[in-house]
């Protein structure tokens, strides 16, 4: 693939510092033209110039390469210096100079930080210079540096940017399609809902009855996966969740009943509910019933089948505080950093079923109500706590 020189000028136009640092070459030496330029096995590309003797060479110009001095630096890497070329006994003879008119020479390799040589930083004068001393090569070797380093952070920047623009795209069409995918698996899913919902009614076999079941209870797990998915992605696609507070609504029944629902689904797990609120706090009761749901639904999944599931929600000190509760296996200090990231799992190979969104939208909730959702676990229990102000 043909290199694409163009983006190489316009690197080093792009650094602010380039014409400064052409002037202060032209200054230090007197030399009259000084240039960055772009130097491969075949092309010598000027890509800034600071031409004070008219030269004629301007940015983008381009020299055979082989008749210049700088593929000679590109080939050995070293800088190349020349004071007077009619007394330099290594060019006195050499074509380039004749070529070009000059007199006094210098070009500095420019070296990126990765070891890919670029180009060099010249200067020439068709006036004898003193050039070959410590003060000068060092300066030319410092600005040389300078830029190959500005080169390598503009790469970088432009990679990153490119990067990042990609993977913001990526996760916007993976976004709608998660929204597409959960809108168009609701119709196909309520069909079959409403035909287990007839089959029940109609006289089954014991045995039917028991898998109609299972196939309903398997309905209304997906649907709450459904439920998550789209979530996800209305509050990715939107900036957040939407919410429908209620203002004077007693929050105790909207509880119960999500108690009462995963009890009946789990009739050999106990789950313990105590509820003291003599204030009737302004939140949306469906968001705050998911919410507190998969709360409910992850401590009775991982919790000790020995040992119940404790619901709390009281005020204290102008907050409402719901929390959940449960024994068993402790959440290590690292899943927990991750608990409430999308597509976040407790433990590797622990089992969980689902996509991981489940405590990411119960976050998300917690974020929309102005409070916040914290987890905390130690080998007696791992508690599950919702705050938010009550006002």
């Amino acid at each position: 693939m043909a290199h694409d020189f163009q983006q190489d000028i316009d690197a080093v136009q792009k650094i602010a510092a380039v014409p400064t640092i052409l002037d202060v070459v032209c200054r230090s030496t007197g030399m009259g033209f000084a240039a960055v330029e772009r130097v491969t096995e075949d092309r010598w590309i000027a890509c800034q110039v600071l031409d004070h003797i008219a030269f004629g060479l301007p940015a983008g110009g381009e020299l055979n390469a082989e008749t210049t001095l700088c593929h000679e630096v590109r080939q050995h890497r070293h800088p190349i210096v020349i004071d007077d070329v009619s007394k330099d006994p290594i060019y006195c003879d050499h074509r380039t100079p004749e070529l070009s008119g000059f007199q006094s020479y210098i070009s500095m390799p420019i070296v990126l930080p990765d070891g890919r040589f670029f180009g060099t930083l010249c200067a020439i004068d068709p006036k004898p210079a003193k050039l070959n001393n410590p003060q000068t090569l060092g300066t030319f070797k410092l600005l040389a540096e300078l830029i190959a380093y500005h080169l390598d952070a503009g790469t970088k920047l432009s990679d990153a940017q490119e990067s990042l623009l990609s993977a913001q795209t990526s996760s916007e069409l993976r976004e709608q399609f998660i929204a597409v995918l959960g809108h168009d698996l609701r119709n196909p899913l309520a069909s079959i809902n409403g035909g287990t919902n007839l089959l029940l009614r109609e006289p089954q076999t014991e045995k039917a009855q028991k898998i109609i079941r299972l196939m309903r209870g398997s309905v209304l797990r997906m649907s709450g996966l459904i439920d998550n998915v789209l979530d996800f992605a209305r509050g990715r696609l939107s900036g957040g969740l939407a919410l429908q507070k209620e203002s004077g609504r007693p929050l105790a029944p909207t509880l119960e009943q999500v108690v009462a629902e995963i009890s009946a689904g789990h009739p050999d797990r106990q789950i313990e509910l105590a509820i003291d609120l003599a204030a009737s706090p302004d939140v949306d009761h469906g968001r705050l019933a998911q919410m507190l749901s998969n709360l409910v639904e992850n401590a009775v999944t991982h919790g000790s089948p020995d040992e119940p599931v404790r619901v709390r929600a009281h005020m204290s000190e102008g907050q409402l505080v719901l929390s959940v509760t449960n024994a068993g296996t402790p959440i290590s200090e690292s899943a927990l950093a991750q608990l409430f990231q999308p597509f976040s799992r407790a433990e590797p190979g622990s089992g969980m079923r689902g996509l991981g969104l489940g405590l990411y939208i119960a976050s998300q909730i917690a974020q929309a109500h102005g409070g916040k959702l914290e987890a905390a676990s130690n080998e007696t229990e791992t508690t599950f706590t919702f705050t938010m102000p009550a006002a």
